[in-house]
């Protein structure tokens, strides 16, 4: 079972942009747990991605009709998808090549020796478990044996509970259950740390793949239904039962599918804050035995906990009570095999792959072995990398360059909200408090996780990675009732990412994304500004988009905008709504001779990243101007490479989004994304300000210099 998360705003996911969220699941194991064997060899060493690269221009477009086009048409053109990936990027680019040197270490750490720290040990002897095919191939299905057994050996539906509890706190096993619980902060006292329960258990991205109408849809129905049916066989059942098996599994997830609150509505905060007793909690799924759970699940006492989505539990309480003991039985042990299914031998990672992969994303070929032992490592263990890592690559003074940029965007959109037009005096002061309060995290923790209770052993995958939940559990559970760590981090060092938390209110910046394309000290301010300054202002805006504009300074949720100025946003951002709702991601094209209709962007899913994106350019704009003013001799007009400081920041802002992705997985991203892919973020930005119009002297009225167009922030 997982940890327990409520969302925070990221920048970068895997397949495309995403939100780290207990959200249904998203595409479980895609490309993170493939299986090619390495054949001895070493990986050859990723070219690195390069700041403002002339050679990626399309000069034959013209930026005022498609400046996306213009900025990234040769990069696009020269830069295929690789076979292992479903999205190719210079996000991706930095991210491959930080994950070959975490690689490099994990490599070296691998190998026996006396000389090892014990945090090497650590995470070598995982990374050496992760790497060891033959092992995991011998041992097929064993591994998980002891839970799939466990779950066969129910007598009645009432033990449901005390099983999925039992194998929660058993450190050798990972319990398959149909919703999420954890610790989170209090919406109304963000002081206090609370118990929450939230919906989940789907093993399709998201709950519209079983209710949406449509010959795509139905075809990815069926093709689960067949790949559900397949891992049951694989794990030694017959042809008839996996098949009866599998529509058990398919009813009662689409029973959860129905019952399950839509992405964008989790985006409200209010839509996921019920605070309830046990008693309430029991009336409300009372076929479900809660007592026997919270007594064995290791969370500790409460009086109230936060049951997120009401309407899930009371449906899935039903669902236990229609159903019989075989459907439920079906389904758990169809999570036990899915949830490990790329901890196992190569018969279940081709599988998973089969269906995540190739029929639902897109992917030619599974991921090199080498690439998904690093994630998975990075995963469970990473601030144990992480502490290694940052001492070979982020050097004292990157941080303190990037503590310069932050404090200059920090005065940006302090001046941007003193300009805002239709905001009043009394909403300013509110959001120039809330600003004073952000907290700005770069690089890595002040405080690292103490791993040294994980068991590892170079015996089995599966251990290992059920060791490693077990520990991260009982750290998210031992937090319940605890004063909030202001100083804990979401993220591990390497990551390309980057995110805004808005019951923390910080904005954290790991020190894997403080590298070209985004920053580079011997670029000029322009490039930077354009790059890792927009990725600030970025994170900055988050904590008033929205959602983040609902929480004030000290992370409570409360109305700080008067009546007033909360309508005149809403029209602001019901201004986006529309814009980005009109974007169409993947065109018309037909499935077995069926029409499919063409796929266009959720205005209202991406609402916050959009609203942050089109901030973010505006006050790292804001910012570069003040640099360059204070620089003088002549610096804001100074060409270089033939474009003006404005024209290279508004490049260097859309090569951070150059990218190829396959049409499957642009139509998974567009259901279940709340970021709009790289096109869309860049040529949505720029034609809603119209600094960049001027930039390039466009005539108002072409696509990217409109008439009218939406501003937030």
């Amino acid at each position: 079972m997982r940890p327990f998360r409520f969302a925070a705003t990221v920048l970068l996911g895997t397949a495309a942009l995403v939100e780290v969220s207990v959200a249904q699941s998203t595409l479980p194991q895609l490309a993170a747990l493939a299986d090619v064997p390495m054949s001895g060899s070493v990986p050859a060493e990723p070219k690195a991605p390069i700041s403002f690269d002339l050679s990626s221009l399309d000069r034959a477009a013209d930026p005022c009709q498609d400046f996306y086009q213009f900025a990234c048409g040769n990069w696009v053109k020269n830069n295929p998808i690789p076979s292992d990936q479903v999205r190719w990027g210079t996000f991706n680019q930095l991210g491959e090549r930080n994950q070959w040197l975490e690689y490099k270490e994990m490599e070296q750490a691998s190998q026996p020796s006396p000389d090892r720290t014990p945090l090497e040990a650590k995470y070598g002897d995982f990374f050496g478990a992760c790497m060891d095919k033959t092992l995991a191939d011998e041992k097929g299905i064993q591994p998980l044996e002891p839970v799939l057994k466990q779950i066969d050996d129910l007598t009645g539906k009432p033990e449901m509970a005390s099983l999925l509890a039992k194998l929660t706190v058993d450190a050798t096993a990972s319990a398959p259950v149909f919703f999420n619980l954890g610790v989170e902060q209090d919406e109304m006292d963000s002081s206090k740390q609370i118990a929450g329960i939230f919906q989940g258990g789907l093993g399709l991205p998201d709950r519209s793949y079983y209710l949406d109408e449509g010959t795509n849809q139905q075809k990815i129905r069926d093709q689960y239904v067949a790949h559900v049916a397949a891992m049951f066989q694989l794990a030694g059942d017959s042809a008839e039962k996996a098949a009866a098996e599998a529509k058990s599994v398919m009813t009662i997830e689409t029973a959860l599918a129905k019952a399950s609150t839509p992405r964008q509505d989790l985006r409200e905060p209010k839509n996921v804050y019920h605070i309830k007793t046990l008693d309430e909690l029991k009336a409300l799924a009372p076929n479900f035995d809660w007592n026997e759970y919270f007594t064995h699940v290791g969370i500790g006492a409460f009086s109230t906990l936060n049951v997120a989505t009401p309407d899930f539990f009371k449906a899935a309480s039903e669902q236990i009570q229609s159903e019989d003991l075989a459907a439920w039985k079906s389904y758990l042990r169809w999570h036990a095999i899915h949830e490990s299914a790329a901890f196992l031998s190569s018969k279940f990672i081709d599988e998973n792959f089969h269906f995540y992969g190739e029929q639902l994303a897109g992917q030619k070929e599974l991921t090199p072995r080498w690439k998904r032992c690093t994630r998975l490592t990075d995963r469970y263990l990473g601030e144990a990398v992480g502490q290694d890592w940052v001492k070979k690559y982020f050097p004292p003074q990157d941080k303190q360059s990037m503590e310069k940029l932050v404090a200059a965007l920090d005065k940006a959109l302090g001046e941007d909200i003193q300009q805002l037009p239709w905001m009043s005096d009394a909403t300013k002061k509110e959001a120039e408090a809330k600003l004073a309060l952000y907290r700005n995290k770069i690089g890595y923790p002040q405080h690292w996780k103490d791993y040294s209770s994980i068991q590892v052993s170079r015996d089995t995958l599966l251990a290992n990675v059920d060791h490693a939940e077990y520990f991260a559990v009982k750290y998210d559970y031992d937090k319940l009732g605890k004063p909030v760590d202001e100083t804990e981090w979401g993220m591990t060092p390497p990551t390309v990412n980057a995110y805004y938390d808005p019951a923390m209110n910080d904005i954290n910046f790991p020190a894997g994304i403080l590298q070209p394309p985004f920053f580079d000290f011997r670029k000029d301010p322009a490039v930077n500004f354009g790059g890792i300054g927009v990725v600030i202002g970025h994170e900055m805006t988050h904590g008033f988009d929205d959602e983040g504009s609902q929480y004030d300074g000290k992370g409570n949720v409360r109305e700080w905008q008067t009546p007033e100025d909360r309508k005149a946003f809403t029209e602001r951002t019901d201004c986006e709504v529309k814009e980005y709702d009109s974007f169409e991601s993947v065109p018309a094209s037909s499935v077995d001779g069926k029409p499919v209709p063409a796929q266009h962007l959720n205005g209202k899913l991406t609402l916050g990243e959009n609203t942050a994106d089109n901030g973010g350019l505006r006050i790292a704009y804001m910012a570069l101007h003040d640099t360059l003013a204070a620089e003088g001799s002549g610096a804001e007009t100074r060409k270089i490479d033939g474009f003006t400081p404005d024209q290279r920041f508004f490049i260097a802002f859309a090569q951070v989004w150059c990218s190829n992705q396959t049409p499957q997985s642009l139509r998974v991203s567009a259901k279940t994304d709340p970021h709009s892919p790289g096109r869309f973020r860049t040529d949505g930005a720029v034609q809603n300000f119209d600094a960049f119009g001027k930039a390039f002297g466009c005539k108002q009225g072409t696509p990217m210099y409109p008439v009218n167009s939406c501003r937030v922030w």
